[in-house]
């Protein structure tokens, strides 16, 4: 099982100063790189099948690759022995987010979706790097040591799980500061619980008007944190715009701007995560629907759509659940909210109607609501059809469920 925990650096401003000009070497190094890839890939192909009797050819060369990339290495620390400083696993991260971002661009992911063409990172925006192992027990008190760097303060607001080992060290400039991102690991699996032995089922409805409804008739409330700082963000960015570019005061209200978006996504997030543990604490199950939120994100309702951060959600709660042995189950949202959860039949309504009543078995209740239970029985492989299956009917025990840390 893979964890990310994150902290946030006290950093001394020689450590400070280090650090970014690592990031700016770091930067330097990234862009030729990748100016490297593009010369290639500019000599080498041809977009038409036929050539000029007299044309010009250029030098043929291998295709430069992560490996051979890498090579080029020690090489560099000998014409600028200064990047000599730089941990080397350091220097190799930075060749190998050049072949990733080169190959998302050539032949996809994994799914096969192709990102667009890689960009060279002006000043300030290479913003992270990448420790790919540290040494043994890097952990003092809250002290961490890097590599080659040397030992940095950190809040250590929770402590690493007996049994965790710390893989990877990432750090990030941030609007408000620098943070450390450790990944760690333990090797031992939780015992996932069967579909047919999960105790108080639980179906959720995600919706604009509350942030979820559950199958049981309880809701939660949409914070709708974006729309309460709309008119403060506004005013900063009206500062930004009305700043002269490259003044000190335009840096001033850039790095408020910055502040105040964080401080947005970060109360998103804790709330995010508030929600999971409540879930999660009281239901073995989780159903939810199967949702295309790049595509909703596209329409009228993007604005409300993205302030409410269901991927980021649905992320957080499918990784809670599997750390702690639980199931998510996602579901095709196809008619859940048309038919009957009582006796199955389509009844067909418009968006603007809010209360679900069946003319055939004269069920009555609250739109959302009978889609969420709806999402409950196609996510335990009931049809909606069986009266006998209630949301309130617990499908079995296993004992107490283990408590979930944020």
């Amino acid at each position: 099982m893979r964890a990310a925990y994150q902290y946030r650096l006290r950093l001394t401003k020689k450590q400070m100063l280090e650090l970014e000009r690592w990031l700016e070497m770091l930067r330097c190094q990234y862009n030729y790189l990748l100016a490297d890839r593009f010369n290639w890939y500019e000599q080498n192909r041809c977009s038409i099948n036929a050539c000029p009797l007299i044309c010009h050819l250029p030098n043929l060369r291998d295709k430069p690759d992560y490996f051979s990339q890498k090579q080029t290495l020690p090489q560099l620390k000998k014409n600028r022995p200064w990047y000599g400083q730089i941990h080397s696993q350091v220097l190799q991260d930075c060749v190998k987010r050049v072949d990733l971002a080169f190959k998302r661009y050539l032949k996809g992911d994994c799914n096969g979706k192709r990102s667009g063409k890689p960009r060279f990172k002006g000043k300030g925006r290479y913003r992270s790097l990448t420790f790919p192992s540290l040494g043994k027990d890097p952990i003092s008190g809250n002290q961490l040591k890097l590599p080659k760097f040397g030992w940095v303060k950190m809040i250590y607001h929770r402590p690493i799980p007996n049994g965790f080992k710390i893989k990877t060290a990432t750090i990030t400039r941030k609007a408000d500061g620098y943070y450390v991102t450790l990944s760690i690991q333990d090797d031992t699996i939780p015992k996932i619980i069967p579909v047919d032995q999960v105790s108080d089922p639980i179906g959720i409805d995600l919706g604009l008007k509350s942030f979820l409804i559950k199958s049981d008739g309880t809701e939660v409330g949409i914070p709708q944190y974006y729309r309460k700082a709309q008119k403060g963000l506004a005013k900063i960015q009206k500062a930004v715009s009305r700043s002269k570019k490259g003044s000190n005061n335009r840096k001033k209200a850039v790095a408020k701007l910055g502040k105040a978006h964080k401080k947005v996504a970060d109360t998103r997030k804790d709330f995010h995560f508030k929600t999971t543990k409540e879930l999660l604490n009281n239901h073995d199950l989780v159903a939810h629907e199967k949702l295309n939120i790049k595509g909703l994100a596209k329409t009228k309702m993007a604005k409300s759509v993205l302030d409410a951060g269901w991927g980021q959600f649905l992320s957080i709660l499918a990784t809670k659940a599997e750390n702690a042995g639980l199931l998510t189950v996602a579901v095709n949202p196809k008619n859940t909210s048309q038919n009957c959860s009582n006796c199955g039949k389509k009844v067909p309504k418009k968006l603007k109607d809010r209360i679900h009543s069946c003319h055939h078995c004269g069920y009555i209740a609250d739109r959302d609501v009978n889609a969420a239970k709806n999402i409950l029985y196609l996510a335990v492989g009931r049809p909606a059809s069986n009266k006998a299956c209630r949301v309130t009917e617990p499908l079995g025990g296993v004992g107490k469920k283990p408590a979930l840390s944020r």
